[in-house]
């Protein structure tokens, strides 16, 4: 009797921030994800999301970290399970569930295996599968943590203007019309000890007009220790 159980795969979704390339976008920064071209049937030639097959041996994270480090070599990255996609012809081979991992890095931490490459979220190509379906409930949960967690910090550099955390919750939450006041306001409030998820770091960045503030985030944001205040309702 032929063995029809399931299969159980993991596909992760790697977001960056990187330099913008899309003349559409008037930031400075852009959105990416790293995506895999397929060598073998089906869906040859068509991007799709870093993934496998979970081996007998391995568990969930451990496989989504095989996976990542297969297509994109880098350590200490951040990591977290994002939700299940189990529908019955999702894999046109066999009966295939799905658990996906978001990742967050810093496109100086890691170094991109040969068939992997940086896509804009916001113009992507054909994707195989339903991994169209997987990456748009992952941007809509990288959205909502930027709401309420430090999260961001897994993106940024270790120290960066206000201006440029600015850009990276504008094309993250893919909203330009973020008020610069606002922003600033509701990233340092009236009581910056105990609220605020950054800290001036007493340096400067030259430039061409007055010198630009560095800033970097709180220890304790980093540890979630800030989260019930919702930054942008």
């Amino acid at each position: 009797m032929k063995d029809e159980r399931p299969l159980v795969a993991v596909d992760v979704v790697i977001f960056s921030l990187h330099a913008n390339n899309r003349p559409s976008n008037s930031l400075s920064l852009d959105l990416n994800v790293l995506l895999v071209q397929r060598d073998y049937a089906p869906y040859l030639g068509v991007w799709a999301l870093p993934g496998h097959v979970i081996s007998l041996n391995e568990s969930l994270e451990d496989a989504a970290r095989r996976i990542m480090n297969e297509k994109a070599h880098g350590q200490d990255l951040y990591l977290e399970q994002l939700f299940t996609f189990g529908e019955v012809r999702r894999d046109p081979r066999a009966r295939v569930v799905s658990v996906t991992y978001f990742a967050l890095v810093r496109q100086e931490q890691i170094e991109v295996r040969p068939g992997a490459a940086w896509h804009s979220m916001y113009a992507l190509p054909d994707l195989a599968f339903d991994h169209h379906k997987i990456l748009e409930y992952a941007h809509k949960r990288l959205r909502f943590k930027l709401e309420y967690t430090a999260v961001a910090f897994e993106l940024m550099p270790e120290t960066f203007t206000l201006r440029e955390l600015q850009e990276a919750y504008m094309v993250i939450l893919n909203d330009q019309r973020l008020d610069k006041a606002n922003f600033r306001k509701k990233l340092r409030p009236k009581d910056a000890e105990t609220d605020s998820i950054v800290e001036p770091t007493g340096m400067y960045r030259r430039t061409r007009g007055r010198p630009a503030e560095l800033y970097r985030f709180r220890e304790d944001a980093k540890r979630r220790e800030i989260k019930a205040r919702r930054l942008f309702p």
